[in-house]
């Protein structure tokens, strides 16, 4: 069954590969790209392309691999991005600007310094994170496009 609000919607859908620095960044950019066709407004568009390349970079560098889903709505945006795990031991720390537990060879990439998770709060008009040690990290963002009714 759809709803009133999935049936007035664009899903997009992308699988992030742990460890895939050469495609890392391909689904952010695909979403900006659909943004940019659909008209949406460009201080938005720059929101979501942060939001959703800093998830994407959390799954690449991080996890086990997973998936960020995109609902395109007329007044909202809404990402969910699920890993594999392994789950993240203190969320608090991980939300402080400068916390990392990137590994030295990511770091030497140029990624890993620790404002990930703070840029993606600071960008998300609305920002959710549960995890779960061994199983999966699920942040869910939402981005308002237009003005609420």
């Amino acid at each position: 069954m759809v709803n009133e609000q999935e049936k007035n919607s664009i899903k997009l859908e992308y699988e992030i590969i742990k460890d895939d620095f050469s495609r890392a960044g391909e689904a952010s950019s695909n979403i900006k790209k659909v943004l940019r066709q659909l008209g949406i407004d460009s201080k938005a568009i720059k929101k979501i392309a942060i939001v959703t390349y800093e998830a994407e970079m959390n799954i690449v560098i991080h996890s086990e691999g997973g998936k960020i889903t995109v609902l395109i709505s007329p007044n909202a945006v809404e990402i969910v991005a699920r890993d594999n795990g392994p789950g993240i031991k203190n969320i608090d720390k991980a939300m402080e600007e400068g916390y990392s537990t990137a590994s030295n060879k990511v770091r030497e990439l140029g990624f890993g310094a620790g404002m990930g998770l703070p840029n993606i709060k600071r960008y998300s008009d609305e920002f959710h994170i549960e995890s779960k040690i061994g199983e999966f990290t699920i942040l869910k963002m939402k981005i308002y496009i237009q003005e609420e009714v």
